[in-house]
């Protein structure tokens, strides 16, 4: 039995298909399907039934599909221990972040990181909040940086700060010249924002909800920069987080602070449970934690 056949029976197991874990694992597929059948042949037990759209574990394989991952999670401890020998003089921090956090947080981090430990990759990989769950709990990222709410076992959650929504206008709108701007104010506005699957866009939306209106959604985009951009023309408002004001376009929209309860979310970095952190991770989180201000 070799590591490389558990990797690969991992693959599959998670993708459902021979090809797409191929893909993953950087291997022509008759390769990996010839090392599968080697380990179903050492076992004496078929892992996967094949089907004509994919592949579904056994009873066997669901059986033996916890015991690959211990084993792979042992061998991947001891190459971070390995690592850690080194004495952090190469090795790599694989960090995720939220698109609307990742440009604006992240920068002054790996710089403050890298001037430190200039032999360590800092990898970032930005995604959804759906997407960066997945990542943190299959062991692809070392932690992700995300806001709450987080529904998801297996995790330890760490809040980092806590950040303002400010209302984003046009320069000419109504709303840039009053001194104060109540959530009433907002009802009747046209409103841009992130693309569905982004928590962000959610959070603009529960935030009007609780405050008994729905919100007209004339426009959504992927980027901060865009929802930005879009509202500096003239398109509609937007709530946008406070580290993203100084990336604003150039035609820079006005931003004020809404009266009373105020919208906000919380930011957080996550890293699963069942797996030590290594130290080149450990100390890119104490880098985070001193750039947010944290007392960890």
């Amino acid at each position: 039995m070799e590591l490389h056949q558990l990797r690969y029976m991992v693959a599959v197991a998670k993708t459902g298909n021979f090809s797409r874990a191929a893909e993953r694992c950087h291997v022509a597929q008759p390769s990996l399907s010839q090392q599968i059948q080697k380990l179903e042949d050492e076992l004496g037990q078929r892992l996967f039934n094949r089907l004509k759209r994919g592949v579904k574990l056994t009873e066997a394989g669901e059986s033996f599909l916890p015991r690959a991952l211990r084993i792979l999670e042992e061998v991947e401890a001891a190459r971070r221990e390995a690592e850690d020998a080194q004495a952090l003089v190469r090795g790599t921090v694989t960090v995720g972040a939220l698109p609307t956090i990742a440009p604006y947080l992240l920068p002054g981090v790996i710089a403050q990181f890298s001037e430190k430990y200039p032999g360590i990759e800092v990898v970032v990989q930005e995604d959804t909040t759906a997407r960066l769950l997945k990542m943190a709990t299959s062991f692809e990222v070392d932690m992700a940086i995300m806001s709450l709410p987080i529904d998801e076992a297996g995790l330890e959650v760490e809040k980092l700060f806590t950040e303002e929504l400010l209302l984003a206008v046009p320069m000419n709108h109504a709303l840039a010249k009053k001194k104060s701007v109540r959530v009433a104010d907002l009802e009747s506005e046209r409103f841009i924002l992130m693309k569905e699957g982004h928590c962000l866009g959610d959070q603009v939306l529960g935030f009007c909800n609780r405050r008994n209106f729905q919100p007209k959604v004339s426009c959504r985009s992927a980027q901060m920069e865009t929802v930005q951009a879009l509202v500096a023309t003239g398109l509609g408002i937007s709530l946008v987080p406070q580290m993203a004001l100084e990336s604003g376009p150039s035609n820079r929209p006005v931003y004020r602070s809404l009266e009373g309860t105020k919208p906000e979310r919380a930011i957080v970095v996550i890293w699963p449970k069942r797996r030590a952190m290594g130290r080149a991770a450990k100390e890119f989180l104490k880098c985070l934690e001193r750039d947010c201000g944290c007392n960890s």
